[in-house]
């Protein structure tokens, strides 16, 4: 997808992969403009609904922006609800809920296909006030009073093409549907290409709020205890994750004075199976004796392991830190439900 594999045989699938993504982008651009001239019904909640999406698959950040959301909403004394679709879901919460359950135990997170449905079950049940929709943006059967859209200032574009060629769910053209643009991790890329990105989403979605943000380290954590981020300045740490964009996860730890001497990853909303615990368990092993091992929140919450073969496990932990624009976000998030 990102075009670095040289030779015949890579520009050969890279060649198939982009004949694929034809028929998939007239199915986009047909869903999209069935919406928009209403001959799709569109369901409204009886209350506010804030969805918080994306452009492209991956990791572009959104379970702390859903947060960030959610608790703005709750400092308030809003009766909040986040409904999401349940990806990577085994039978129960995926770890995105049990993220956001575990850092927001006060906020409802409900889970299934039918998001219409849920926000029903929200209303009527939990008497929410305020629905914070994970991951919405094309998921258009439910009315929003405002779209947050986030946007990976380290990958903006998918590499830009559709799905399967590229990493876009829809053409960068569907940004003008935004209400707030939000960059995440803009302190991961140099200030021309933010600058670049900027004018890019002026042209894109002209006259919308643009916010940025980065994902700032808060701690270490393993279930009760907690230690400083000092903790990995100048050490070894040895690291592993399931994300959408893993890189971001590494460069985090470096950021931090992080020595990063080992790094494994999975795919995104990995299951871990009994397996993978083993073959973790060797792998810390092996390490030096003096190493941290580190992973991210999303994957503790479904190892629930204290340590790998007598080492203590720690979860880098995050939380959304909005910057340039926070007063236009936060404005916007205000008018939502004062609709």
């Amino acid at each position: 997808m990102s075009g670095r594999s040289g030779g015949v045989g890579a520009a050969l699938r890279r060649g198939g992969l982009r004949l694929a993504s034809l028929p998939y982008g007239l199915a986009v651009a047909a869903r999209n403009r069935a919406f928009d001239r209403g001959w799709k019904q569109v369901v409204r909640a009886a209350v506010p609904v804030v969805s918080v999406g994306n452009l492209t698959v991956g990791g572009t950040g959104k379970t702390p922006c859903v947060e960030y959301v959610a608790r703005f909403f709750r400092e308030r004394e809003l009766r909040a609800a986040i409904l999401s679709r349940g990806y990577g879901a085994e039978g129960g919460r995926n770890d995105e809920a049990m993220v956001l359950e575990e850092n927001l135990p006060d906020v409802p997170h409900l889970q299934g296909p039918d998001r219409a449905q849920l926000a029903a079950a929200a209303v009527e049940e939990l008497e929410s006030e305020v629905l914070v929709l994970d991951d919405g943006f094309q998921h258009r059967r439910l009315a929003r009073d405002l779209d947050v859209v986030l946007i990976d200032a380290t990958n903006p574009w998918g590499y830009g093409h559709l799905l399967p060629r590229g990493l876009l769910r829809e053409s960068p053209r569907g940004l003008r549907r935004a209400g707030v643009v939000v960059l995440t991790r803009r302190d991961q890329v140099e200030p021309s290409a933010l600058n670049r990105l900027r004018e890019d989403v002026a042209r894109l979605a002209p006259g919308v709020p643009v916010a940025e943000a980065t994902h700032r380290p808060v701690d270490l954590g393993n279930g009760a205890a907690s230690k400083a981020l000092e903790t990995l300045r100048g050490r070894s740490v040895a690291a592993f994750c399931g994300l959408g964009n893993p890189e971001a996860f590494r460069r985090t730890l470096l950021s931090l004075g992080a020595d990063v001497v080992a790094f494994r990853t999975y795919e995104d909303h990995h299951a871990y199976t009994r397996a993978d615990v083993d073959d973790l368990r060797a792998w810390a092993v092996r390490l030096a004796t003096d190493c941290v091992v580190v992973t991210t929140q999303k994957d503790l919450v479904k190892l629930r392991l204290p340590d790998l073969a007598g080492r203590e496990l720690w979860a880098l932990r995050i939380r959304l830190d909005v910057g340039a624009g926070k007063e236009q976000f936060d404005r916007k998030l205000e008018e939502a439900v004062r609709k």
